[in-house]
C-alpha cells in the first residue's frame, strides 16, 4: 500500500496526459500496478521500481490511445492538467501557474504524435532513444518529429506569450 500511495498521483498523472480522459487513467494505472507486482520477480534492481512502472503505465496508455484512434476519431476535449508539485509555492505562482496552463492547453491543439512526442520528451524525461521504442519510430524520425513539434508549439504560443 505505500509503494501504491507513493507512486499514484504521478502515474496518474502521466497516463492522464498521453490518454486525456479520466476513467481509463485510473483504469490503465490500477492495471500498470496489478501488472508491476505479479512481474516484480522479474525485476532485478528494485531501487528501479519507478521509473519500471512508469514504463508499464506509459506503454499502457499509448496502447489505449492508439486503441481509442483506430476506433473513433474524437475531438480533443478541453481539459486543464493539473500542475504538479505545489510544494514551495513563489510570489509569481499564479503567473506560472496561468503559464503552464496555456502551454499545456496549447499542446493540445498540436496533431496527436506531437502531444505524445512533447508529453514524453518535457514532461517525462524520456531521451530520443527511449522514445523511439515507446512509439516505435527511428531515430531520425523521433529527433524531427519533436523538432517539428517544438517549432510547432512555439509558434501557436506565439500570440499568446506576446513574442
Amino acid at each position: 500500500m505505500e509503494i501504491y500511495t507513493r507512486y499514484y498521483h504521478a502515474m496518474y498523472n502521466t497516463s492522464f496526459r498521453i490518454v486525456k480522459d479520466r476513467f481509463k487513467a485510473e483504469d490503465i494505472m490500477q492495471e500498470s500496478f496489478l501488472t508491476a507486482f505479479t512481474k516484480l520477480e522479474t525485476l532485478n534492481d528494485l531501487t528501479l521500481f519507478g521509473p519500471w512502472l512508469k514504463r508499464i503505465i506509459i506503454n499502457n496508455s499509448i496502447s489505449e490511445f492508439n486503441k481509442n484512434q483506430k476506433n473513433s476519431e474524437v475531438p480533443l476535449e478541453d481539459v486543464l492538467y493539473k500542475v504538479e508539485d505545489d510544494q514551495g509555492i513563489e510570489e509569481d505562482y499564479h503567473f506560472t501557474n496561468v503559464k503552464a496552463a496555456q502551454i499545456l492547453a496549447c499542446m493540445k491543439t498540436l496533431k496527436d504524435n506531437y502531444q505524445i512526442g512533447l508529453t514524453l520528451y518535457l514532461i517525462e524525461g524520456y531521451d530520443y532513444e527511449e522514445i523511439c521504442e515507446i512509439m516505435n519510430i527511428s531515430y531520425a524520425n523521433c529527433r524531427t518529429m519533436i523538432s517539428r513539434a517544438k517549432d510547432s508549439l512555439r509558434q501557436k504560443l506565439k500570440p499568446l506569450m506576446g513574442s
